[in-house]
Formats: structure tokens, C-alpha cells, sequence
């Protein structure tokens, strides 16, 4: 069945789909794959909360944050109640405003950071800040340090998740929204998000504990804009070679990666050639390396980086000669 098919089809045809289509994805490797990264990337996450969030107390920009800013101001509700209203609204704008693959992956990592936290202390029990030190006998924390190491792990986390259009949940559902239909990088949008949420903290925390958690949510947008920068990065290579009919058939036929053909002129020669436009991960740039160096072809390369790509490149064994 193609996507028009099934975009076609009645909300009850759908449901009575959705076995056959569950058991389609589950089967396939890239589920299992995103399953163990998705796992992975909620095991950092509990690391940097359990370690560094919460022996420190910081309200960092996060739903959490403004739970216990809405509990103190409506006493009559918890702050387990309010995280668990806050969050429900959000997974169901995951699902209408996202989509049902962001928030299906999102239901799964906000159900086991819990019992990660929980399975990490009861290993790891600990009473204090890693930081903390004594001095004449008294305890002294330090919660820039306990700051710095959750905002490089929690970042670590979320470039993961969001790598394969998953999230942490809560603040992050926020960051996709706001990146989706306001066109903003992820780090910028957690920025936005955590900055507003830490804002209310104004009503209930001391202006110098609001500042730190200030800092923190913007620390944590910009190593992330580094991070996605880093994971969506790609490599675009141009070739001139006499051998071009060789190494078009490789990258469509082995790589899976569509080519652009461009004659061009040699300023020095006054020859016509063909030069070859192609994107690439880093990972495949260094197959199409090896593949030429082994064949012996004779070729002049240039390379720069490409920040992000979108549309058809995406769509990998789609693409043919010329395509993009």
C-alpha cells in the first residue's frame, strides 16, 4: 500500500489497519535500531537528571520547572498531577501538530526516563551534589558545575532524539512545535520555550536562582544548535574526471545517492569536462574515497559542508542521475 492509498483511506479503515501496519514497522530494522537509540539516548538524560539536576534543586527551563511554579500557586494540586496534565496536553499536540511517528517515539521515552532515574539510584545511591565539598565542616555546593555537566549531557540527549525525530518530551515537544512552524533552529526553540517557562519562576524562586536557571536553558540552546549542526551536517563534493561514468555508477548504483551532471570548462585548457555534484554523509564521502583511490581513477576534488539538507535527498535509493 503507497502513502496516496492510505492517506485516502477512512479513519475506521485506518484503525482496522493499524495491526497489519504496527507489525510491518516492528519487522523492519530501522525500527529496532531507533528502539536501541532511543533507549540510549533516555539513559543520558536520566544520567544528567539523577547526578546533576536534582541533587542541585536548579529549575532549569523544563516542564518540571513549571510544575512546580503552577503547584505552589494552585496548592490544591500536586506537582506529580500538574507534570502529568502538562505533559498529556503536549503529547496529544505531539500527535496533531508533529505527527504520529514523533509522538509515538515521544510516549516511549517519556515512559522509561522515570524508571531509568529510579534503576540509576538504586545502583548509585547518592544524597548530595557530586560538588559538593566541606568546608570547617559545612557543606558548600556548587550548582554552576552541577549546571554545566546537566546542560552538556541533557544537549548530548536531545541531538540524539531529535536526530531520528524523537524527543525527551515535555520542553522538547515545544522546541519541535515552534522549530516546525516557525522555522527556528531546535536550540534556538528550546532557548524561546525554557526562557518563557523559566520566567514564572519569578512568582516563587529567589531573581539569583531564576538567573542561574536562565543561563542554563540558554547554554543548553546553544550547545544544541552545535550538536544538530554537527549531526546534520553534510558533506558536497564536485568532481572532474575523465572516469565521471565510473563513479556515477557507483554512487547511484552502491552509495544510493543521486548525481548532478554539470559540463563545465577548464580555464587553463579550454576543454569540456563533467563535473559531478553530489551530496554525502561523511561516512559515505569516505567509501566514494576508497572506491576511487582503489580504481585508480584520476580525479580533481573540492568539498565543502552543507549545514542541513532537506527534500528528496532525504529519500535514500529514490534519487537517479540528475534528480537535485
Amino acid at each position: 500500500m503507497n502513502n496516496k492509498q492510505e492517506n485516502e483511506m477512512t479513519f475506521v479503515e485506518k484503525l482496522q489497519n493499524a495491526p497489519n501496519r504496527i507489525k510491518r514497522i516492528i519487522c523492519t530494522r530501522q525500527f529496532w535500531v531507533e528502539l536501541v537509540i532511543m533507549t540510549v539516548g533516555m539513559f543520558v538524560a536520566a544520567i544528567g537528571v539523577y547526578f546533576f539536576l536534582i541533587p542541585s534543586k536548579l529549575i532549569i527551563g523544563s516542564i518540571t520547572g513549571l510544575s512546580l511554579v503552577l503547584a505552589k500557586l494552585l496548592p490544591f494540586v500536586s506537582v506529580g498531577t500538574m507534570i502529568f496534565i502538562i505533559n498529556a496536553i503536549l503529547l496529544v499536540l505531539s500527535f496533531l501538530l508533529i505527527g504520529n511517528e514523533f509522538g509515538a517515539k515521544t510516549v516511549y521515552t517519556a515512559l522509561i526516563l522515570g524508571p531509568m532515574i529510579d534503576f540509576i539510584g538504586s545502583i548509585v545511591p547518592i544524597h548530595e551534589s557530586l560538588f559538593t565539598t566541606y568546608v570547617a565542616g559545612q557543606a558548600v555546593a556548587n550548582p554552576w558545575f552541577d549546571l554545566l555537566c546537566f546542560v552538556l549531557i541533557l544537549s548530548a540527549s536531545q541531538s540524539i532524539l531529535f536526530s531520528i525525530n524523537a524527543s525527551t518530551g515535555g520542553l522538547d515537544i515545544l522546541a519541535k512545535i515552534f522549530n516546525k512552524y516557525l522555522h527556528i533552529k531546535l536550540g534556538t526553540a528550546v532557548m524561546v520555550a525554557g526562557g518563557a517557562i523559566c520566567c514564572t519562576a519569578f512568582a516563587i524562586n529567589p531573581v539569583s536562582l531564576v538567573i542561574i536557571g536562565l543561563i542554563g536553558t540558554w547554554l543548553n540552546g546553544l550547545i544544541l544548535n552545535h550538536f544538530m549542526s554537527d549531526i546534520n551536517s553534510k558533506t558536497r563534493v564536485y568532481i572532474i574526471s575523465k572516469d565521471y561514468q565510473k563513479i556515477v555508477d557507483f554512487v547511484v548504483h552502491t552509495i544510493r545517492r543521486g548525481v548532478t551532471l554539470h559540463e563545465v570548462i577548464g580555464g587553463y585548457t579550454n576543454e569540456r569536462q563533467i563535473q559531478l555534484e553530489i551530496v554525502l554523509t561523511k561516512e559515505e564521502f569516505s567509501t566514494l574515497i576508497d572506491f576511487m583511490s582503489k580504481e585508480r581513477l584520476k580525479t580533481f576534488i573540492t568539498s565543502d559542508t552543507v549545514s542541513e539538507v532537506y527534500g528528496l535527498w532525504n529519500k535514500k535509493g529514490l534519487l537517479r542521475t540528475g534528480n537535485y
